[in-house]
């Protein structure tokens, strides 16, 4: 019997994470978890959606014709799963674009996660998992404090993991997305991640079911996607399986390898403070939402108008950071490719400066 036949057996099952982690041991919670962090968010609030009918939807059967001819599944246990999954309307009103209202405030979003729980959860993190995050720093060149970051703007160091099923979040937006510019896109980018997330519960023979996650199929601690945990997760703990949602461990080494893999470079700066000219020269304004790429030199930036009260080196290339503050001025940084990097995690100004900004606050407290 195939782990996708054994599925079928799972299906009379209440959809609630005890009754999948009856179906699949590994699902269950372990004691990775530092003292005072809890590894997984309570899971009595699950997301459960509705029926849908899904193997009735001809994208879903045209989907799983893909899935038998270019990866082997077989087509009735695709069935099976599909049968399972739920339509969660929860997840689509979440994707939706935010509507047109107050302007983008970074003091306002930085102090949603540089603030005191994350910051006394980070330093009980980075105490409990010193030596593995030390290793990573050395092997992959990506600072302890940016790992720590990064885990705690995502999930307050694994508590806060998601409680959707993956496998609904990504088939409801893979074939209901909402009708905006991008749909077509988007839809094809969560149908790959669905191929992903069965392709990954085959290989570590895991129900697909038992993964939890975002409201937009992001799973573990480091809120990897199902794609992303194919090419960039690591055994980092050497237990032989890559584990996101109950090894912290792997989690640690998964982040450092996924930031190397998109330009990550040991012992280079990640950005410095930045001013422009005043009223009279707006040369600077063409440097403005030129993409996640330090592409320009410093000569050139300095020539438009962009001048630095530090002194970056002047043989890197850099991207200007503007981190608008409401009503209040903007704030200006001069970004290296290593900040781009971190950009690549989550496509935000907002996000890699509070990544930076809370492992900073971490390493403080930690008396570094």
């Amino acid at each position: 019997m195939t782990f996708f036949t054994f599925t079928k057996y799972c299906a009379c099952l209440p959809p609630l994470l005890l009754a999948l982690t009856a179906c699949v041991s590994d699902a269950k919670q372990t004691s990775h978890a530092p003292a005072g962090i809890k590894a997984k968010k309570a899971v009595d609030t699950q997301e459960t959606g509705e029926f849908a009918n899904f193997n009735q939807w001809k994208d879903v059967s045209d989907f799983i014709d893909e899935m038998v001819a270019k990866h082997g599944f077989d087509r009735s246990e695709l069935e099976a799963i599909f049968r399972q999954a739920r339509y969660v309307d929860t997840t689509i009103q979440l994707i939706k674009p935010a509507p047109p209202g107050k302007p983008k405030n970074w003091q306002a979003y930085r102090a949603r996660f540089v603030e005191p729980v994350r910051i006394n959860a980070g330093v009980a993190f980075w105490d409990s998992y010193a030596d593995a995050l030390a290793r990573a720093e050395a092997e992959y060149g990506v600072p302890a404090e940016i790992i720590v970051g990064i885990l705690g703007v995502e999930t307050i160091y694994g508590r806060n993991t998601g409680n959707f099923r993956v496998l609904d979040a990504l088939t409801t937006l893979a074939f209901s997305y909402p009708d905006t510019p991008n749909r077509a896109a988007r839809m094809s980018f969560f149908r790959g991640e669905i191929a992903n997330t069965l392709l990954f519960a085959r290989d570590a023979k895991i129900d697909p079911f038992s993964l939890l996650g975002s409201y937009a199929g992001a799973i573990g601690w480091p809120q990897f996607m199902p794609g992303s945990i194919r090419r960039y997760a690591v055994d980092f703990d050497g237990d032989g399986k890559v584990d996101l949602r109950n090894s912290p461990v792997d989690a640690i080494g998964s982040v450092a390898s996924f930031l190397v893999q998109h330009g990550w470079k040991r012992g280079e700066p990640i950005v410095f403070p930045a001013s422009v000219a005043s009223a009279g020269n707006t040369g600077w304004e063409m440097f403005i939402g030129q993409g996640l790429e330090a592409k320009f030199s410093l000569e050139e930036l300095k020539t438009a108008g962009v001048t630095s009260s530090a002194e970056p080196p002047a043989d890197m290339l850099y991207g200007l950071v503007d981190l608008q503050n409401g009503t209040d001025p903007t704030e200006y940084w001069l970004g290296t490719g290593n900040f781009f990097a971190i950009t690549k995690y989550n496509r935000s100004f907002f996000y890699a400066m509070s990544v930076i900004d809370l492992g900073r606050a971490v390493r403080t407290a930690r008396g570094q």
